[in-house]
């Protein structure tokens, strides 16, 4: 993996974790296009903790509270977004305990990978169906949401859009949902680096250049895909990503077939 190979996997990580395109089905598919051989999902996860960074910075004084209401029992309603989170990670636990053997294979599938981006755009556009978005998350729309990033797991289904328009179909405030889908990559990116982190370990020493420079790039994009994120939902343009899955998924097809 050359320095080139780092830039380009950790700047469309970055762009594509929050973005609602799928961070792991460009990855793949570039990846393949790159000739990047080394473990796929290892490297991709030393990217996501670059973008893990940039949530924990931008949303510090949310994630500050969080923290301060483990030990304050009168802040209740940041008590019930911490359960919110715990139990909207669960689903993506129970997938990756039962199905890890397909989840990784699926990291070596451009094809399919292709396939589920159109998946991710129909996703997107679903949000064309209006609802009030005056409802507050709760215990029911948590495991719906937690459902969708379980699903979302698989290459080319995007986390954040699966997580966001599912909100928004619940009826959620978008601004809401956009945060909770933020702070549900939390763990759920905490939990892939420990599920991996022997081989993180084990990375060849000669590559931790190439990684560190990645990780970085990944961060700073990732920061400006954030931001990008919450104005979009703000001026409802979130569904005009859904056509960008088409074009992708298009030409992944036409790569890989």
């Amino acid at each position: 993996m050359s320095y080139f190979d780092a830039f380009i996997l950790g700047l469309l990580q970055g762009l594509t974790e929050f973005l609602p395109v799928s961070s792991s089905g460009h990855l793949v598919i570039m990846g393949s296009l790159l000739g990047v051989n080394e473990p796929g999902i290892t490297f991709e996860i030393i990217l996501h903790l670059g973008s893990l960074l940039a949530v924990l910075i931008f949303f510090r004084k949310r994630i500050l509270l969080l923290v301060q209401a483990l030990f304050d029992s009168t802040m209740k309603k940041e008590r019930m977004m911490i359960l919110f989170i715990g139990i909207g990670t669960m689903p993506a636990v129970v997938a990756v305990l039962f199905f890890k053997d397909f989840f990784e294979a699926s990291f070596k599938n451009p094809l399919l990978a292709s396939c589920m981006l159109f998946v991710t755009g129909f996703i997107l556009l679903s949000t064309r169906i209006k609802h009030d978005g005056k409802k507050e998350i709760n215990l029911m729309s948590a495991i719906i949401i937690g459902i969708g990033q379980a699903f979302a797991i698989i290459p080319g289904i995007s986390r954040s859009g699966t997580t966001i328009s599912t909100g928004m179909l619940l009826g959620l405030k978008p601004s809401e949902t956009a945060e909770y889908s933020f702070l549900l990559a939390i763990p759920a990116i905490l939990g892939a680096v420990v599920f991996k982190f022997d081989e993180l370990l084990h990375l060849d020493p000669a590559l931790l250049g190439q990684y560190s420079f990645g990780l970085l790039v990944t961060f700073v994009s990732s920061m400006f895909a954030v931001y990008a994120v919450l104005e979009l939902i703000k001026k409802g343009k979130f569904e005009y990503f859904a056509y960008y899955c088409f074009a992708a998924g298009s030409l992944g097809l036409y790569l890989f077939i």
